[in-house]
């Protein structure tokens, strides 16, 4: 049996790691997460769900604040792994671990390298209009998501799609394709290729600052946003000074063309905002300290809103 040290801490790394678990040819000998967090309105301390997977199958688990010390390093020589698989692990991996396996450390990300190296690939690619995505399993090396390429796989990005769907399809297609990938690596039958040097782009973190909309740019721009930060980071606006989330919507043909971006509009019974160009129907929205409600029951609480400038950015 292939011996794996996995390592990975959110949602998205959770089918990957379960299939191997599943499969009869590998043996995860370890699990390395973050450390628990708080988390909730009573930040009680929270295991990552990949804990929580590795706990269930009575894997050992070991969450290190950082893999640059040498007792953190020592824990991996011990488990003596033929490879490490990375699934959105959250680290940068120094030379001596990407050394450690016999055939290195693998990687499954969450676009086609070279577009969209870094940690939200998934939102980048929706918000930047992307007609497909998929994943990328890789042969890590010292750089940000730049070593060479044992496999991918497309998919195309459908134009209701939202990171949180996204995310879902994304997960299952890595479980999918990393085993067999695996195996025919480790047995020579396919080997790494080196990147392209064209096309290269970069997701960094998103913080949630990035959220803020800008009614100045066009409806259909502001519609790929708001599906793009769904569920993280999210957006937002403000009126009269107070937060309002924009939790879902649609962009219209229609652009009545009033002079401010930023309006608010009642566009046949629904709640509808003037953007740089179109209108921009809210169907989902949050006032701050409230629940989520539709864009109607907005207008209804706030029969005096139409008219009024949602703020247009910085």
């Amino acid at each position: 049996m292939v011996r794996v040290i996995f390592m990975g801490t959110p949602d998205f790394a959770v089918p990957t790691l379960q299939t191997l678990i599943d499969h009869p040819e590998f043996d995860v000998v370890g699990v390395v997460t973050r450390p628990d967090r708080p988390a909730g309105r009573g930040q009680e301390l929270t295991p990552p769900p990949i804990k929580q997977t590795a706990e269930r199958a009575g894997i050992a688990v070991f969450q290190p604040k950082t893999l640059r010390t040498p007792e953190a390093f020592e824990q991996l020589v011990v488990w003596q792994p033929d490879v490490i698989v990375v699934v959105a692990f959250g680290q940068i991996l120094r030379p001596n671990v990407l050394d450690l396996p016999p055939f290195g450390v693998i990687n499954v990300h969450a676009s086609l390298l070279p577009r969209w190296r870094g940690a939200a690939p998934i939102q980048y690619a929706i918000r930047e209009g992307d007609q497909e995505t998929g994943i990328t399993i890789m042969k890590m090396d010292p750089g940000l998501d730049t070593g060479p390429i044992l496999a991918q796989r497309t998919i195309p990005i459908a134009p209701d799609e939202t990171g949180a769907t996204l995310h879902d399809k994304l997960a299952l297609l890595g479980a999918e394709l990393l085993p067999d990938v695996l195996l025919k690596y480790l047995s020579g039958e396919i080997q790494p290729t080196p990147q392209s040097e064209h096309g290269v782009t970069t997701a960094p973190t998103l913080e949630k600052s990035a959220g803020k909309i800008d009614w100045t740019q066009p409806a259909q721009v502001i519609d790929r946003k708001v599906r793009a930060y769904t569920p993280w980071p999210g957006t937002f606006t403000y009126l009269g000074g107070n937060l309002i989330k924009i939790i879902e919507g649609k962009s219209l043909a229609e652009d009545p063309g009033y002079p401010l971006p930023g309006t608010l509009v009642k566009w046949q019974g629904m709640l509808a905002v003037q953007t740089g160009s179109g209108l921009y129907v809210v169907e989902k929205v949050q006032p701050a300290g409230k629940k989520a409600m539709t864009g109607q029951a907005f207008l209804a609480g706030h029969p005096d809103a139409t008219g009024q400038v949602f703020d247009v950015g910085d």
